[in-house]
């Protein structure tokens, strides 16, 4: 039944006319590509051609300062900074547009330059080159923030390049604020600050998973919030140095719980990019050793995301491989 409303398998008359054909896999696995609709692969395919046109065409059906997928498409593309400046410069009716796409992917260009490397371990002209970048990011994000004061994803960007360069709690919590009264609910500002929280960066154990538990008690029945507490023990996990942490009964009791009150509640919106919530459940679900990690992987029916996986090595074949075993 899902398959037809939410057009996977099938074409049909309750088929999604914008999803893009699930391509075979031996295995059953299969990346999601440009979120899974041919509007969103137009833009990237538009973006990655030098096309500002295109882009801006493609990417009419959606609101970029709020659809933080869809922007987390493009800033994906090597080379869309090489011409991207020239849209910000000549096309002043789009600034914005062009100031937030330009903006985000330089960060996203500075932490491929500065690797997902631990800091001790990072050179000196990675650092430099990495704070370059994020420079060039903050001043693009904060006049795109400025000529459109209703955008959410200006400060999710701004709150990634704050924790790079280490700006300090004040001004993260901030725009962290700021990102959250236009959206109090919004899910990747949570995400975001939920990263901020790791003791990796400064924060204390314990502390992310207490803001994840407040944030999605404060949340209706059916909202994504339930993801930020998966991924709260996703990130206890990458901090642990043991594999088997979360297998814990009271692990699994809760997490069961979210994903029952998040994106297994009839209230779920299956939205654009929804994978990328269940994907997230399915891999907090698996370390914990929860059999409700198989609904989600059934439901997913072999659409992989890279994120949260990418925490593993050959994250494709851990997907795999935990899919199997449930």
């Amino acid at each position: 039944m899902f398959g037809k409303l939410f057009g996977r398998g099938e074409e049909g008359p309750g088929a999604d006319p914008h999803a893009l054909p699930v391509p075979r896999r031996k295995n059953g696995v299969h990346p999601l590509r440009a979120l899974g609709d041919r509007r969103v692969l137009a833009a990237v395919e538009a973006a990655d051609a030098g096309d500002w046109e295109g882009v801006k065409e493609a990417l009419a059906p959606f609101d970029l300062g709020r659809d933080h997928q869809v922007l987390g498409q493009l800033t994906d593309i090597d080379g869309l900074q090489d011409w991207i400046g020239l849209a910000v410069e000549e096309d002043k009716e789009h600034r914005a547009l062009a100031l937030l796409i330009s903006g985000a992917r330089h960060i996203k260009w500075g932490w491929e330059a500065r690797t997902a490397a631990r800091a001790v371990h990072v050179t000196q002209e990675q650092w430099r080159v990495f704070r370059e970048r994020l420079d060039i990011a903050e001043r693009q994000l904060f006049e795109a923030a400025e000529l459109r004061p209703d955008w959410i994803t200006p400060w999710r960007q701004l709150l990634t390049s704050a924790r790079g360069m280490s700006l300090g709690p004040t001004v993260s919590e901030t725009r962290r604020d700021a990102g959250l009264r236009r959206d109090p609910l919004d899910v990747e500002i949570h995400l975001e600050w939920l990263y901020q929280l790791q003791p990796r960066w400064g924060g204390e154990p314990g502390e992310a998973l207490e803001f994840a538990r407040a944030a999605f008690a404060a949340a209706p029945d059916g909202h994504r919030l339930g993801c930020v507490v998966a991924m709260a023990y996703v990130e206890e996990w990458v901090e642990s140095d043991d594999g088997a942490c979360l297998q814990q009964p009271r692990i699994r009791t809760e997490l069961r719980q979210a994903a029952e009150r998040s994106i297994l509640h009839h209230a779920y919106e299956r939205r654009l990019g929804w994978q990328g919530d269940y994907n997230i459940f399915a891999m907090a679900l698996s370390l914990a050793g929860s059999s409700t990690a198989s609904n989600v992987f059934r439901e997913l029916e072999g659409a992989y995301t890279e994120w949260p996986w990418t925490y593993m090595s050959e994250p494709q074949k851990a997907y795999a491989r935990f899919r199997k075993a449930l």
